[in-house]
């Protein structure tokens, strides 16, 4: 069987002290295998990936930002993964968002995100180099070092 298509956009949220910020959830299907991503989410039908991302980071951080204010993505991949037992073939493009603080606020998810997100922390370099916790994107290192943020 065909994976389903689907068409996503993410932000690196980065803050002043280089910390990047990333979600903990995990598929339904799967209990007990937690893992960390970016804030952000499919695209609605005719959304670009500018406004479902800047749509997906107020809803699931309070922060807001036009899609204009996004600039152009600084990342994209295709993600092949399973959620609630059904496959994916993902195109996600990333946008790079720097602020000098959040207090991130969760209030506006939907009834099946609040399931799925159980918490938030902001990482360091450092530490996505030492955890054995799984996050995405995979490259996600690698990501932040040409995006400019200090590995130290």
């Amino acid at each position: 069987m065909e994976p389903t298509a689907r068409r996503a956009a993410r932000v690196v949220l980065v803050d002043a002290r280089d910390r990047v910020l990333l979600f903990l959830g995990g598929d339904p299907a799967e209990p007990g295998q937690p893992y960390w991503f970016t804030p952000g989410g499919g695209l609605d039908p005719g959304e670009t990936p500018a406004e479902g991302a800047a749509r997906e980071l107020l809803e699931e951080t309070g922060l807001r930002i036009s899609p204009a204010g996004l600039g152009e993505p600084v990342h994209s991949e295709i993600a092949c993964f399973s959620y609630a037992g059904v496959q994916y073939r993902q195109e996600q493009e990333f946008f790079l968002v720097r602020v000098p603080a959040w207090e991130v606020d969760m209030s506006g998810i939907d009834e099946a995100e609040v399931v799925d997100l159980v918490g938030h922390r902001w990482w360091t370099v450092p530490e996505l180099l030492r955890t054995e916790e799984l996050y995405f994107p995979r490259d996600l290192v690698e990501l932040l070092k040409r995006l400019g943020i200090p590995a130290c």
